[in-house]
């Protein structure tokens, strides 16, 4: 690969598209699209040329990898999952090739498995993250172990001996945004500033109720006890961050002795930090966007071990 060959590697979620520039081994650009659920009348593959075009411009690209939603029903080829347990290795085959312009492009596929209830669940990008995380930090592969990829979707992943087994969905983000954008609940302060000590009051009710008990309350402390806006948007976050620490805990998989592998951004993962170590839990955090371009990395070098 000379200094003007580079290859894409993509992590294409519902809300964003990630996009990395590799040019010998190194990331050299990134830049960002719009998510599989943003398309606002766009194809998948108008928003992909788009957003790597100004690249193809200076640079021989050939091939692009991709994980995430772009392996949907509403991404670029819908493919099919890979069941758990699964290993980095059989995750990384089960990848399906199309042409694009004159592009090369392998979609990863997502796992399928069952939830910490024995219920069937579903991921696309988050578990290309978690074998990304095994790949840069392996002592990690070593026993079993719990991640926590907080997002839209919040995902927890127990993997044993490397291979992914379980894992658990909870709609914490897409729920927290519904709520601040489409509920009453924010809408009775005069005030909007402040967030104050909201989140950790939201982690305190999620201890005490339901969390549909609680919700009201953000409302009703605007109303009654003079809260601001921005406390209300705080305490929601509490609550819900709260109420699904709550929720693992009962069933069983979170344990106060078993520490957590955080894979994502870091203002959102201090969040899960104060509400895991609310219950005694120890936490890691990893980098989402390392872990994810090594799991692509991964993904690159089955497929070109498999003939390109």
């Amino acid at each position: 690969m000379d200094d003007r060959t580079a290859r894409v590697l993509c992590d294409w979620g519902g809300t964003r598209l990630r996009a990395s520039l590799e040019v010998a081994g190194k990331i050299v650009q990134r830049c960002e699209g719009a998510g599989i659920g943003a398309l606002r009348g766009r194809s998948c593959a108008q928003v992909l040329l788009a957003a790597i075009a100004p690249w193809r411009k200076d640079y021989r690209i050939s091939d692009v990898f991709l994980c995430g939603m772009a392996g949907s029903r509403d991404g670029l080829t819908e493919v099919p999952y890979a069941s758990a347990p699964v290993t980095a290795v059989v995750w990384a085959r089960t990848h399906r090739k199309l042409r694009l312009d004159d592009l090369a492009l392998t979609v990863a596929a997502g796992v399928r498995a069952c939830n910490f209830r024995r219920v069937a669940d579903v991921m696309r990008g988050e578990e290309a993250q978690v074998f990304g995380a095994l790949a840069l930090n392996p002592p990690l592969a070593a026993g079993r172990r719990l991640f926590l990829l907080p997002g839209t979707h919040s995902k927890w992943v127990e993997v044993e001996a490397g291979e992914i087994i379980c894992l658990q969905t909870y709609l914490t983000g897409e729920l927290f945004a519904l709520l601040c954008d489409s509920s009453s609940l924010l809408r009775a302060a005069t005030r909007t500033e402040e967030a104050g000590d909201g989140f950790e009051a939201g982690l305190e009710r999620a201890g005490q109720c339901d969390v549909s008990a609680g919700l009201f309350e953000a409302r009703s402390a605007q109303l009654v006890a003079g809260r601001t806006g921005g406390w209300a948007k705080a305490f929601l976050s509490g609550l819900l961050v709260g109420g699904e620490a709550r929720s693992m805990l009962t069933s069983g998989a979170l344990l106060p002795d078993r520490p957590v592998t955080l894979i994502g951004d870091s203002a959102l993962a201090a969040r899960y930090r104060r509400a895991l170590a609310a219950h005694g839990i120890a936490t890691e955090v990893l980098d989402g966007e390392s872990c994810a371009i090594a799991g692509l990395r991964i993904l690159a070098a089955t497929a070109e071990e498999q003939g390109g």
